[in-house]
C-alpha cells in the first residue's frame, strides 16, 4: 500500500494529509487553471479545503472553510452537530422524517442520526469516508476524480451504490462539479457538495456580503426541519431573497428554484461575486451552525456563525415520503448525474 501511495504521490503531485485511524493514508491534490484559480481536494470524504480566487495580479482570496489535516476533518465528525465541511455529501442530503422512506411497496428504515430523523446519509456517509483517487487532467480545464463505492445495504440503502465526482477548473474562473452514480438495486440519491463560502476570506465574516436568490418559493417544514408538503412564498418574508440584499446571520431554509441560476453572492469588500447554476430543482442555504465558535481552521482561523454560507445544490429533503416532490430514486441500472457551477468574476 505505501509504495502505490507514492506512486500517486509522484504521477500527481499529492501531498501527504494524515492517516486515518484505520491506518490509511490521505492524500491532498491541487490544480491550477491557467488564470490562477486554485483548488485543493481531499481523499476523505472527497473534500474541497482550498479554493483560492485571484482577485488581481497579487493576491488569491482563499473563499471556503477548511482544516489543516484530516485529523481535523475526522474530529469534526464527533460534534453534536458536525459541519461536513467541504464535503461530498449523501447518499440523502437532507433529511428524511423518522429515518422512513418508502421504496418499491415497502418501508425502508434508515438511521435516525439527527434527534428522531435520519440526516445526510446517516452517521456513516459519504463525507467521512476515504474516497479513491481516480484521475487527474491539467492544462487547460484541469480536474480531479474520485470514485467511491458502498457496500451492500449499507445504512440500509438498499444496493450498492458506485458514484464518482468530477471537480473541474473552467477557465473562465469556475468549479464544476459534476456527480454521476449507478445502483444494483433501486434507492433513494440525494447529493450535494458542501463547502463554506466566504468571498472575503475564509478567516473573515459574511457580514457585509449580499445575497440573491433565483427562487419565489421555499419548503414549509416543522420545528424539526421536515419538510411538511407545501411551498411557501418567500415574498415580504425574511427568506426573501429575490432582489440583492444583506447575507442573512441565520438561515437553515431550501429554496425552489425558478431556473438554473440557483444563487449570486457578491462582496463590496473586493468587489468579487459568485453565481451558482445547477440541474437541481432547489438549493439549500445554510448559515449560522451552531457547530462554530468550537472550530479552530486552517491557518488557525477561529469559526464562528458568520464564518461561511452554504450552498447545497439537491433535491428536496424528505422527497421520498411526499410523491408530488421531485423524485430522488435511482432506479437499478439507470445514470445519475448531477451538475453544479460556481463562477467567480470581478464587478
Amino acid at each position: 500500500m505505501k509504495s502505490s501511495h507514492s506512486q500517486i504521490q509522484s504521477a500527481t503531485g499529492a501531498q501527504f494529509f494524515g492517516t486515518t485511524p484505520l491506518g490509511h493514508d490521505v492524500y491532498l491534490r491541487t490544480i491550477r487553471n491557467q488564470n490562477g484559480m486554485e483548488l485543493s481536494v481531499a481523499d476523505f470524504g472527497a473534500t474541497i479545503t482550498r479554493l483560492k480566487i485571484p482577485v488581481n495580479v497579487l493576491y488569491a482570496v482563499d473563499v471556503v472553510l477548511g482544516f489543516e489535516s484530516v485529523d481535523d476533518y475526522i474530529q469534526s465528525f464527533s460534534l453534536p452537530n458536525p459541519p461536513f465541511m467541504g464535503a461530498v455529501v449523501g447518499p440523502f442530503a437532507g433529511r428524511i422524517n423518522h429515518g422512513k422512506a418508502p421504496l418499491n411497496d415497502k418501508m425502508i428504515q434508515l438511521e435516525t442520526n439527527a434527534g428522531e430523523h435520519h440526516l445526510h446519509g446517516g452517521s456513516i456517509n459519504l463525507s467521512n469516508q476515504l474516497w479513491r483517487f481516480k484521475s487527474a487532467t491539467f492544462g487547460e480545464n484541469p480536474s480531479l476524480t474520485y470514485t467511491f463505492t458502498t457496500v451492500a445495504e449499507a445504512g440500509n440503502y438498499p444496493g450498492i451504490l458506485t458514484l464518482w465526482v468530477t471537480y473541474q477548473l473552467l477557465e473562465n474562473n469556475t468549479l464544476k462539479v459534476t456527480f454521476k452514480g449507478t445502483s444494483t438495486a433501486d434507492t433513494f440519491i440525494n447529493l450535494t457538495q458542501h463547502s463554506y463560502f466566504n468571498l472575503n476570506g475564509h478567516d473573515t465574516s459574511i457580514h457585509g456580503m449580499q445575497l440573491q436568490l433565483y427562487a419565489s418559493q421555499k419548503l414549509e417544514t416543522t420545528a424539526d426541519l421536515i419538510p411538511t408538503g407545501n411551498r411557501l412564498s418567500v415574498r415580504e418574508t425574511p427568506d426573501d431573497f429575490e432582489q440583492l440584499r444583506a447575507c442573512p446571520k441565520a438561515c437553515d431554509t431550501t429554496f425552489i428554484l425558478s431556473n438554473a441560476h440557483a444563487a449570486t453572492l457578491y462582496s463590496p469588500k473586493n468587489q468579487l461575486r459568485m453565481d451558482v447554476f445547477t440541474n437541481q430543482p432547489a438549493v439549500h442555504i445554510y448559515v449560522g451552525g451552531n457547530c462554530f465558535d468550537t472550530l479552530i481552521g486552517k491557518e488557525q482561523a477561529a469559526y464562528h456563525s458568520l464564518s461561511g454560507i452554504c450552498f447545497e445544490t439537491q433535491k428536496f429533503p424528505d422527497a421520498p415520503n411526499h410523491p408530488h416532490f421531485p423524485n430522488t430514486v435511482l432506479r437499478k441500472g439507470e445514470p445519475y448525474l448531477h451538475e453544479t457551477l460556481f463562477q467567480f468574476q470581478k464587478q
